[in-house]
């Protein structure tokens, strides 16, 4: 699976089991709305700058977003 897909899916999950919106999880994280709808679909190469601002707010560590590569 591309490794963009793979995160993509890992932060859609989060937000879900949140109750967050996109543009609610892009507010906290300080992105646009539709960069994190870009990520969820796996058409961003997100950055790691990106990878910490969306795991902290989602209140996890930026590895959990990763672990599904391995």
């Amino acid at each position: 699976m591309d490794p963009r897909a793979s995160i993509g899916k890992q932060v859609r999950k989060l937000r879900l089991e949140r109750g967050l919106s996109q543009e609610k999880l892009a507010e906290l994280a300080n992105l646009h709305r539709n960069y994190v709808g870009g990520v969820e679909r796996g058409e961003r190469n997100i950055a790691i700058i990106n990878i910490v601002a969306l795991a902290h707010a989602l209140r996890v560590r930026p590895a959990r977003l990763l672990e599904t590569l391995f």
